[in-house]
């Protein structure tokens, strides 16, 4: 039997479809296929963290339906599916089942009952063992948190991935082995707070946090790099943040999302911390990490955001030189607190918009500046992708910092860690010469000594 998945959202949902993807396989023998039309099965795993992909969705499950082959299933899977339940099926029945974001362990169990909704954002499956696919690549992500305590005003998240509980250690420490064995160099640890890992298990577990759980997973023989997202600011510790600093293992590129530069709209938000607060941390993250690379998330048009918050916002930006942005304006999400605002306190759309432009274009030219000051430096890249045919022969992958970096004229093959001088610069994409292939000891003895000299 055939399976199509179409994935939209976070690198939480990409996590749960190879979670799906490796149990259908190993106790269904489903095999996967890129085209929907000759699938026994169809999965949509949806987002609803913003408003415009759950409208898309209906009609994506009209296409589909329209064209699928007889006999074959349609599931709706996510966070979508968590937030509408029943009324999938009822807006779209030509839908078999909905498995909201909390119970993706069911999915084998879900398919031979017609019209089931499995919804549940209290069931757990922190201590569930997932199928693991053979087939890891060079770089892997790993579920250490389920579901989030935050009360964010803006985020339906909480209602659709459910309280926060932290999966025990030595089940993590046998999956990320596993992927290592598979041939995993780079490990992604995912959690709404993930460096909130440990404030809660669903069984008897010693007392443990996310600082420990680095330390316990660059043990691994064999691992290179460990990243993670999304960490809160609030809980960026000097313990963390020295810990981050000092781990040869742990990659120096960090997401830590800000939403606004405003202490008055960040107090709306619910976010816990100021515009100065902020400000300090990175500060402290970036005298342990000088060349620490930095990327956010900005919410543009929180109800009654002002031209000075926003000034505010864009000072921050100034202030940090993000190195990557992911920039949006505000959506307002049922189950939310600030979905029951009073439509007088709604930011015009035209308003949100252009500052959502000036916002993207300020960041736009740092960057070209930034990369304009990286000609000469040098990195260590794990090379992701290589390209070598009458066209075009380069190979391009990240440094620690999380840059992408193009190898032009050599075709270096996938997973080589290669060091990489910067030579210019395309529209704020860097371009470097090949300088030499790196082991895994030398590579490690590199990160380790550049962070002494650091501090």
């Amino acid at each position: 039997m055939k399976l199509f998945i179409q994935t939209l959202g976070c690198a939480m949902n990409e996590r749960d479809s190879a979670h799906m993807i490796a149990e259908l396989k190993e106790k269904l023998n489903y095999t996967l296929t890129d085209n929907s039309k000759e699938a026994d099965l169809i999965l949509i795993n949806t987002c609803s963290v913003r408003e415009k992909p759950e409208k898309k969705l209906f009609s994506e499950i009209g296409a589909f339906a329209k064209e699928k082959k007889e006999g074959a299933k349609i599931g709706v899977c996510g966070c979508t599916a968590s937030h509408l339940g029943e009324e999938i099926i009822k807006k779209a029945p030509s839908v078999d089942f909905v498995l909201g974001a909390r119970n993706v362990s069911k999915i084998t169990q879900i398919l031979s009952r017609p019209k089931a909704v499995e919804v549940d954002i209290d069931y757990d499956d922190s201590t569930y063992i997932f199928a693991n696919s053979a087939h890891t690549g060079i770089k892997a992500m790993i579920n250490i948190s389920i579901g989030c305590n935050k009360k964010c005003s803006y985020c339906i998240v909480p209602f659709t991935r459910g309280k926060e509980i932290s999966i025990p250690t030595d089940l993590l420490m046998q999956e990320a082995q596993k992927l290592v064995q598979n041939g995993a160099k780079e490990l992604l640890l995912l959690g709404q707070n993930v460096n909130h890992y440990g404030i809660g298990f669903s069984q008897p577990h010693p007392p443990t946090n996310f600082t420990r759980l680095l330390r316990t997973l660059s043990r691994i023989e064999g691992l290179y790099r460990i990243r993670f997202t999304s960490p809160h600011p609030l809980h960026m510790d000097d313990e963390f943040l020295e810990e981050f600093a000092a781990n040869a293992h742990i990659a120096k590129g960090i997401h830590i999302p800000l939403q606004s530069g405003s202490s008055r709209i960040l107090k709306m938000m619910k976010r816990g911390y100021t515009k100065q607060w902020y400000i300090e941390r990175i500060a402290k993250l970036k005298s342990l990490v000088p060349n620490v690379g930095i990327s956010t998330d900005i919410i543009v048009g929180f109800p009654t955001e002002s031209e000075e918050d926003f000034k505010d916002t864009l000072d921050v930006l100034e202030i940090v030189g993000f190195d990557t942005l992911y920039s949006f304006v505000y959506s307002p999400r049922p189950h939310t607190s600030a979905y029951h605002y009073d439509k007088n306190m709604l930011i015009k759309e035209e308003v949100a918009k252009e500052r959502l432009a000036r916002l993207q274009d300020l960041h736009k030219n740092m960057l070209r500046q930034k990369a304009t000051s990286e000609i000469g430096s040098t990195y260590e890249v794990l090379v992701e992708n290589c390209y070598n045919d009458e066209n075009i022969c380069l190979s391009e992958g990240r440094s620690s910092h999380n840059k992408l970096i193009k190898i032009l004229g050599r075709a270096i093959p996938i997973g080589t860690i290669a060091q990489v001088k910067i030579t210019h610069n395309e529209g704020g994409a860097l371009m470097g010469e090949f300088i030499r292939e790196l082991s895994l000891k030398e590579a490690l003895e590199l990160n380790a000594k550049n962070a002494r000299i650091a501090n």
